[in-house]
């Protein structure tokens, strides 16, 4: 294990982000603490079945090789240090190779984000999502009555990312809410030639790109661009990504259309967007995360 995490891309995540949890969270909701934590060790021998993000974070961590560390991946949890055991143990019955973890016992974990220099953070805990965003990480709450992952990509990374207040500023946005359609149609047909400043996954996109250019690796990362802009604001968006010299496989410029459905065609590992009702949406097609981020969500 190295000890230094420098170079790689560090993913933090709860434990019922990565696993499902969702039966004995419903024991912690009705009773308290004492008696989530005698179940976990209850059920130390029986895996949890996967979550949410488990197969974005199996996949990430197949960039792993003998000779290199691309990926870290830490356990950021809410959770006991007795219960830490099982989420442990799941890891290791699924071959996932996890080995650091931090456990607080109820207590908020995001300020541990700035020592380990994460470039993501999966929790399904709103408030600590949105203090990680407010700390410069990205990060999305994760629904955990999502969809799985489809295993038809097993060599292909996948991951959807919505444009507005997610990969760019929420300077559009703000047009759109105060104005309304026409007018963010010719603001952003004027403004075509400017970039868009960063949004909060900007970084994230980087970190994946600099890690699909790393030699000797058999899994491969496939981006989209899923969007409710429509022509003409589309151009301002892809150049902007020019300008980051930053590529993505695929756009959607949807104008408006229900998302689901596309990114059910297009079997993301995972989906991140501002706006809860495109979430809602998606969610019972892919697995999906919300990002409290924007003029939205403020």
């Amino acid at each position: 294990m190295p000890v230094s995490l420098a170079g790689q891309l560090v993913v933090a995540i709860s434990s019922r982000a990565l696993f499902d949890f969702e039966e004995e969270n419903q024991v912690f909701e009705a009773s308290d603490d004492r008696a989530y934590m005698q179940l976990q060790l209850q059920r130390l021998e029986r895996a949890a079945k996967p979550g949410v993000a488990f197969s974005l974070v199996n996949k990430l961590l197949a960039f792993n090789t003998p000779g290199k560390q691309r990926v870290e991946v830490v356990i950021l949890s809410r959770n006991d240090p007795v219960s830490g055991m099982r989420v442990f143990r799941s890891a290791q019955h699924y071959g996932l190779p996890i080995q650091r973890g931090v456990f607080t016992r109820g207590e908020s974990p995001w300020r541990y984000l700035r020592p380990l220099a994460a470039n993501l953070f999966l929790s399904t805990n709103e408030p600590d999502v949105r203090s990680a965003l407010s700390a410069g990480v990205p990060a999305a709450r994760v629904y955990p009555q999502s969809a799985r992952a489809s295993d038809a990509h097993p060599d292909e990374v996948r991951i959807a990312f919505d444009g507005d207040a997610v990969l760019f500023s929420d300077e559009a946005e703000r047009v759109f809410q105060r104005d309304g359609l026409d007018a963010f149609q010719s603001h952003e047909r004027q403004q075509a030639a400017t970039p868009l400043a960063a949004g909060p996954f900007k970084p994230l996109l980087e970190a994946l790109q600099a890690l699909q250019r790393e030699p000797g690796q058999n899994m491969r990362i496939r981006t989209a661009l899923v969007t409710a802009r429509s022509a003409p604001a589309h151009e301002r968006a892809i150049r902007t990504l020019m300008e980051w010299h930053i590529e993505v496989d695929e756009a959607m410029f949807l104008g408006g259309l229900p998302k689901g459905e596309f990114l059910r065609e297009f079997e993301p590992d995972f989906f991140f967007d501002d706006q809860t009702g495109h979430i809602e949406n998606a969610a019972p097609h892919v697995p999906a995360g919300h990002v409290a981020s924007g003029i939205v969500n403020g």
